[in-house]
Formats: C-alpha cells, sequence, structure tokens
C-alpha cells in the first residue's frame, strides 16, 4: 500500500518568541517493510539554521533554530509512504520466551547487543511488582514468545479503557495500570515494562494508523492522529510490532515514523523556547491511500 500523510501543527504564544530551537521527528524511516518515496518539511516563520540528521536510534531528525520574532509557529510535513508488512511467523512456533535473553547474552555481536538495550527499564517504562504479575499471566513456562505476546496484547485491550482524558504525557505506567485506562502512548509504555520485566527486548513505535469513517460518512479532513505501539523481538523473525490499542499483530494500514526506548525517545516535536508564555497547540493529521505506479502492479 502507499499513502499521502500530512502532519500540520501550530503553536499559538500569548507573548513573542524571540528564539527558538527545535528537533523534529516528522519524516518516515526506511526500514524492511516500509518505503518512504517523497517528504518535504515546511517552516513558518522560516528557520535561519536548518540541518537534517540521524538520530541515536538511526531516526531522521531536521534540527533548526529560528531567530525571527514570532507568535505563531506552523510545521507541516508531507509524505508519500509504501509500506509491505510481511506476516508474522506462526506465533506457537516461536522460541520459548526464557530463552530469548540469553540467546542474545551469548552472541556478543553489535546486532545483539544493539537488540538487549530495549530489555532494560527507560524513563516511561519503569514497572514494580505488580505489573510483572501481569504480564506473567500470559508468559507461562515455556510458553512461545510471541504467542505470549500476542496474548499479553489482547488482555491490555481487553482490561484497559481507552479514555483521553485519563492520562498526561508524563503519567507514570504504574499509574496507569491503577487508573485502568489511556491512550495509544500509554497502552505501548504498558507493555513495553511488561515485557522488560521479563527481560524481554521490546521497543516504543511512533507513526500513523489509517482510520476509517463510519459507513456512508465522509472522512473528516485533518481527523486521524498519531499512534504508538511496540515491537517485541524474537529469533524467527527480528522485530515484530504489536498494537495493543486495537488488538492486533501491526499490518499495512501502519506507518513508522520512528523507534526508541519510550517516548521520550522520539516525541515528534521538541525543543526550547526563549519567551512565549502560555502556548496552545493545534495538530491535524490526515492520512490516505494513494494508487501505487502501474509498473509497481504488475510486479505485485
Amino acid at each position: 500500500m502507499r499513502y499521502e500523510v500530512r502532519h500540520r501543527t501550530l503553536y499559538r504564544y500569548s507573548q513573542p518568541v524571540s528564539i527558538s530551537h527545535h528537533v523534529l521527528r516528522l519524516r518516515p524511516r526506511h526500514c524492511s517493510h516500509q518505503v518512504l518515496h517523497q517528504s518535504s518539511i515546511t517552516v513558518q516563520p522560516q528557520p535561519a539554521v536548518r540541518g537534517d540528521a540521524r538520530d541515536y536510534f538511526d531516526n531522521p531528525v531536521t534540527c533548526l533554530t529560528i531567530q525571527e520574532q514570532h507568535e505563531q509557529l506552523v510545521i507541516e510535513a508531507r509524505s508519500l509512504v509504501g509500506v509491505a508488512t510481511p506476516p508474522p511467523p506462526e506465533p506457537a512456533q516461536t522460541t520459548p520466551w526464557e530463552r530469548i535473553f540469553g540467546l542474545l547474552e551469548c552472541s556478543p555481536t553489535p546486532g545483539s547487543l544493539a537488540t538487549l538495550q530495549f530489555a532494560f527499564d527507560s524513563p516511561y517504562t519503569r514497572a514494580g511488582t505488580d505489573l510483572a504479575a501481569y504480564a506473567r499471566d500470559s508468559f507461562l513456562p515455556g510458553r512461545p514468545v510471541l504467542e505470549a505476546a500476542f496474548d499479553l496484547t489482547r488482555r491490555i485491550h481487553r482490561d484497559f479503557r481507552y479514555d483521553s482524558s485519563a492520562t498526561e504525557v508524563a503519567t507514570p505506567v504504574d499509574e496507569v495500570f491503577s487508573l485502568r485506562r489511556g491512550v495509544c502512548q500509554d497502552f505501548a509504555h504498558l507493555e513495553l515494562a511488561c515485557l522488560r520485566a521479563l527481560a524481554l527486548p521490546a521497543r516504543y513505535v511512533s507513526g500513523y494508523l489509517l482510520t476509517r469513517p463510519p459507513p456512508g460518512q465522509p472522512k473528516l479532513v485533518g481527523s486521524d492522529a498519531s499512534h504508538a505501539w511496540i515491537s517485541v523481538w524474537c529469533p524467527e523473525a527480528g522485530w515484530v510490532d504489536l498494537d495493543p490499542t486495537n488488538d492486533r499483530f501491526v499490518h499495512d494500514e501502519h506507518i513508522t515514523l520512528a523507534w526508541g526506548r519510550d517516548y521520550g525517545d522520539i516525541s515528534p516535536i521538541n525543543g526550547v523556547i526563549f519567551g512565549g508564555g502560555e502556548h496552545v497547540v493545534e495538530v491535524a493529521v490526515d492520512v490516505g491511500p494513494v494508487p501505487q505506479p502501474q509498473e509497481e502492479q504488475q510486479r505485485a
């Protein structure tokens, strides 16, 4: 599938901003199942300094400095992305979960060490004993890792209610567990905390999900939103993505922006401003399928 993605962010400040520095993660990354065909990021006011780079996790980033005094900032990213997610391996045929950490630890290659870093707590995924106990209801002795991880995904979807007013960005994962509600970011952090409590490598993924309007109703412009899910590592397939918010393996309707240990590593826009006072943020996201070129359809 091919998608056109538009992500527009507007900041309005109560007082002028004299200078600001920003790091943007708004350019979808190339990976095994995804190709970025086109991408552009426009910024108003025009930045005096701008450059592209890669962060620690090899996500594309855009760094910019705005030196012009301003009372609003508009950042708009447009991308054309091709997604072809392979089906996951048969969950029951994957390696028993207890063996995963040892397999990586006994093979100290750059790849295994890079994977192991995702098996430990991060600032947003520090879990107490209650979360470890919750995870173990899925991770029974000898159970295949992907079968257990998908069972955990289903339980989170069943036991937790989507509620956009229940939490904030910095809500601790133990509080989310107590509340039994939250948003996609919370559910991703919750599942990561459960997996890492058992020393299983898992990473946070940010991106977009194609949404569909109710039958007979038009899709509203700007009604889509950023999304978050997780990846768990298994020897048979490498990283396999799971979406606890929607109770599914990730497929061709998920578009990957970036991955890291948690949201703090890969927030779409962060930075420092001088001045500004109070501010209001408005975000509009559109994700729409576009026809594949005829030559690609013939190859498929």
